[in-house]
């Protein structure tokens, strides 16, 4: 696959990843999908000042405060959440990783809760098609807490950039990445997750073909029944039609969905299902798919009226000839997305069923499958019960940073307030020294 991949990647560093998505914020704001023009690497400034263990840099009016450990390189992506840099890690012979400054993370409890939930999801998740977190920075004053550096393993490029490079992804490109982001998906659903925001964009992937899935921040738990999840799900493009209808009763299957989606972008090289509004989202889907039976709506859809009354006024619309629609596909392609794109979510193929499909066969490991994709145990969601305040969740992201950090220190306990008082209280050097006594000096001199 590498001698195969490296005509999609001319010039590694040409191509960026990580984008930071905004949340309520669809990718059809613009015509550049929400993507910035890349900065040259001339937009670091680094300030010559190193204070608590921190080196600061400015990047494109960013700063980052980061360990010394950690060199910085280029901006790779941007967002309302914060920034992507990458970076040197010169305590692990130089390799690159990718930070990500999350900024106001205690705007809100929403956010902050946001924030959390993907620091114990990363850090619990272990996976060769999971983005693996490789460290989080601990803040050393208390107000320094209001950022979040989460140190994360390198990746070239994401599937978006890809997609919509001048280069063509052979069905081998396809497949390969389509098998990879189910293996990767069928051990978050193990782990009882639901990842809900799967789009090309949240797929990273480098020039041996390796994709691996991030940005965890819309993930929900299983059995969590806190309703600040449930107000916020998938990016429109790519969002099951259970999500649209009935936003409050889905399950696991609204990402095989996602995973349909992209497998059809990948083919089209454009969203199979573009929608500008909730109504419109619905008619594209309904266009391709047909409008489903009197059966799959009773099943599907809650007792809204206004729910019904817009499905009636749709009217019966036929089905489209998926060959027509993606005319360079394959047919064995064609077969496992019309599968993974059916209205009803009890009658969507599932993971396990969709692994073992003929377009996927030459990468079929039935092995890696039981074995290694399959998580220990759930996701422990205890903590969610003691995220009332600000003060709470604090504590618990400390938890996950001591994890990386085992020696780390709260930045207000008393330890950090004792340091404190012995740094102001030492002289900076022995210049300073002299220039104190001299001034007793005076002082006792002039009395």
């Amino acid at each position: 696959m590498l001698k195969l991949f490296n005509r999609v990647f001319k010039n590694e560093d040409s191509v960026s990843q990580h984008e930071i998505n905004d949340g309520n914020i669809d990718l059809q704001a613009n015509n550049n999908y929400g993507r910035e023009p890349e900065d040259s690497n001339g937009s670091i400034e680094e300030v010559k000042s190193l204070q608590d263990e921190r080196v600061t840099h400015m990047i494109r009016k960013e700063r980052f405060d980061l360990d010394p450990r950690y060199e910085p390189l280029k901006k790779l992506g941007k967002g309302a959440y914060g920034m992507v840099i990458s970076a040197k890690d010169n305590e692990n012979d130089g390799e690159k990783v990718a930070i990500k400054k999350n900024i106001n993370v205690f705007q809100n409890r929403t956010s902050a809760k946001r924030i959390l939930r993907e620091m114990k999801i990363l850090g619990s998740l272990k996976h060769p098609n999971i983005v693996n977190l490789l460290d989080i920075q601990n803040p050393v004053k208390l107000e320094d807490f209001e950022s979040i550096y989460l140190v994360m393993e390198y990746m070239q490029s994401d599937l978006h950039r890809v997609i919509y490079s001048e280069n063509q992804l052979e069905d081998s490109h396809i497949a390969y990445i389509t098998y990879q982001l189910l293996c990767g998906l069928k051990f978050i659903h193990s782990a009882g997750i639901y990842h809900r925001d799967l789009k090309p964009s949240n797929i990273l992937i480098n020039r041996e073909c390796r994709a691996k899935i991030c940005d965890f921040g819309l993930a929900r738990v299983v059995d969590d029944v806190d309703e600040d999840l449930t107000q916020y799900v998938v990016t429109r493009w790519y969002r099951a039609p259970e999500v649209v209808l009935n936003e409050r009763r889905y399950g696991p299957e609204l990402d095989v969905w996602s995973v349909g989606c992209i497998l059809a972008e990948l083919f089209k090289k454009h969203p199979i299902f573009p929608g500008k509004d909730y109504s419109d989202q619905l008619s594209q889907i309904f266009n391709i798919t047909g409008t489903p039976s009197a059966e799959d709506i009773e099943q599907c859809v809650n007792d809204d009226p206004a729910v019904h009354h817009f499905l009636k006024a749709i009217g019966n619309v036929e089905p489209k000839n998926w060959a027509d629609v993606l005319p360079n596909a394959t047919e064995d392609a064609i077969d496992l997305i019309s599968k993974l794109l059916t209205f009803n979510p009890s009658k969507r193929i599932t993971i396990d069923e969709a692994l073992r499909h003929p377009f996927l066969a030459k990468y079929y490991n039935e092995d890696f499958v039981k074995n290694e994709c399959v998580a220990k145990a759930p996701l422990d969601v205890t903590y969610e019960k003691m995220t009332r305040e600000k003060d709470d969740i604090k504590r618990l992201m400390f938890e996950e940073i001591r994890k990386f950090r085992p020696r780390a220190v709260f930045p207000d306990s008393a330890e950090v307030a004792a340091r404190r008082t012995t740094a102001k209280a030492k002289p900076a050097n022995k210049f300073a020294s002299m220039f104190e006594k001299h001034r007793n000096l005076r002082r006792s001199i002039s009395r």
